[in-house]
């Protein structure tokens, strides 16, 4: 069936005349902040103890807006006759925002979860050079990242919390076992001095046997057991 003719035109005007009928409702911006949602593309943040300077992030840049600079430091063997081992020291990390195009494939490809996404978005400069931001600008603005949704009720926990409190718990209970083997020898201490007798058999007053057989007051046998 053929469409009727200006049915198209009728439409647009009734979503015209629809709009027209509502109340226009204005954001005053800046005096009122939008309310973004929590995934919204403004900034990105560094968490820099997870960066291995594995240079996924600026490899699949596809604006090179990503300079890394790093060296190698030497680590010595964990035990004794063991391998020393090199590892990469992060010493530049920075993103120049004039060129980024907001795909986030760098924070796609990081496996370490060492970028990601804020809503901020405030932090328009007159310089162009002020929007390349170096590692502690990227570290500033990790304090801006809202938290992770909760999981679902019955998930299992993430395995890196689970190893966390599984190293928390073991380093609580050998605490706990220090502590009791440093309190057994003041109580086996306690125990030997309310245990001891004096030399020679002597025992205190009320029925004490002193030496050579001597008794204290209350029934105390004298010097060679015949003076009561």
């Amino acid at each position: 069936m053929s469409p009727i003719p200006g049915s198209g035109l009728a439409k647009g005007l009734a979503v015209t005349l629809r709009t027209m009928t509502k109340k226009t409702v204005t954001a005053q911006y800046p005096d009122v902040q939008p309310e973004l949602p929590p995934r919204s593309r403004g900034v990105i943040g560094l968490f820099e103890e997870n960066c291995t300077v594995c240079m996924l992030c600026a490899r699949e840049c596809p604006d090179w807006c990503i300079y890394i600079d790093s060296h190698k430091e030497t680590v010595p063997a964990a035990v004794e006759g063991g391998r020393e081992r090199s590892r990469n020291v992060l010493d530049r990390f920075a993103i120049d925002f004039s060129l980024c195009m907001y795909c986030g494939i760098c924070i796609e490809v990081c496996p370490f979860d060492a970028l990601f996404w804020s809503p901020e978005f405030e932090y328009a400069e007159t310089d162009i050079h002020e929007l390349t931001h170096e590692r502690d600008k990227l570290r500033e603005w990790m304090w801006t990242v809202p938290a992770p949704p909760a999981l679902d009720s019955g998930a299992e926990e993430p395995k890196e919390v689970a190893a966390a409190r599984k190293a928390a718990d073991k380093l609580a209970a050998a605490q706990a076992a220090e502590a009791a083997a440093a309190a057994e020898p003041g109580q086996a201490a306690e125990t030997g001095q309310t245990g001891q007798t004096g030399e020679n058999g002597q025992t205190g007053e009320n029925g004490q046997t002193g030496e050579n057989g001597q008794t204290g007051e209350n029934g105390q046998t004298g010097p060679e057991g015949g003076q009561a």
